[in-house]
């Protein structure tokens, strides 16, 4: 696994979480027309970039290891993250009430979640 890259992403999903937490509290709804939906909706985007470049570094190293890792654990975590970002953005922008944004924060914040249980999964058995 790419520490580095697996760090950033943290940060970012942490970040674009904030951001949602802003709108949220201030009473918006994710609309893709005004510059705060979309720039959220820009970092979310780059996120999911970043996890799939993610996922595919974590199936080449599982291709090429000979370590002893969990291999359904650790795809599922690899996936889940891929799949959960952009249903939590279509969510949020179908929802146009000011909790459109709390949806696309609880899926930033699983983010951080399944990517510190996947670098766990992962060192488990060095």
């Amino acid at each position: 696994m790419i520490d580095g890259l697996a760090t950033t992403l943290t940060f970012v999903a942490l970040g674009a979480a904030l951001w949602g937490v802003v709108l949220v509290v201030v009473g918006r709804p994710l609309l893709i027309d005004r510059w705060h939906g979309l720039g959220l909706l820009g970092v979310v985007a780059l996120l999911e970039l970043g996890l799939l470049a993610q996922a595919v570094v974590g199936v080449v190293e599982l291709i090429g290891t000979d370590r002893e890792v969990d291999t359904f654990s650790f795809l599922g975590y690899l996936v889940g993250p891929v799949l959960i970002l952009p249903l939590a953005a279509f969510w949020s922008l179908a929802e146009r009430t000011r909790w459109g944004p709390g949806v696309l924060v609880i899926g930033c914040l699983t983010v951080p979640v399944l990517i510190v249980r996947l670098r766990q999964v992962w060192e488990a058995h060095v």
